[in-house]
């Protein structure tokens, strides 16, 4: 279940905020109004969501590489492996 507090806790109970999140590796939802206004989470948990962004697009990108034909042979690659 996720963690929603209010505005006014970023202030009040940052601490107990910066906690949860460095404890569960969960974000907290931050309500303004009554409405979601921001995510709050962990340096950690940032890297790692990021992290994983970037190597899903890494993977889609081979994947197209693969459909389109831009591929090298196996001679192509030991090659080019031997050049470094």
């Amino acid at each position: 279940m996720p963690a929603i507090r209010k505005s006014a806790d970023l202030r009040n109970a940052y601490s107990e905020i910066s906690e949860f999140c460095h404890k569960y590796r969960e974000p907290v939802f931050i309500t303004k109004n009554g409405a979601g206004d921001l995510a709050v989470m962990s340096i950690e948990t940032y890297e790692e969501i990021t992290g994983k962004r970037k190597l899903y697009n890494l993977l889609e990108d081979g994947i197209k590489d693969i459909k389109n034909g831009n591929v090298l042979t196996e001679e192509e690659m030991d090659s080019s492996l031997d050049l470094m």
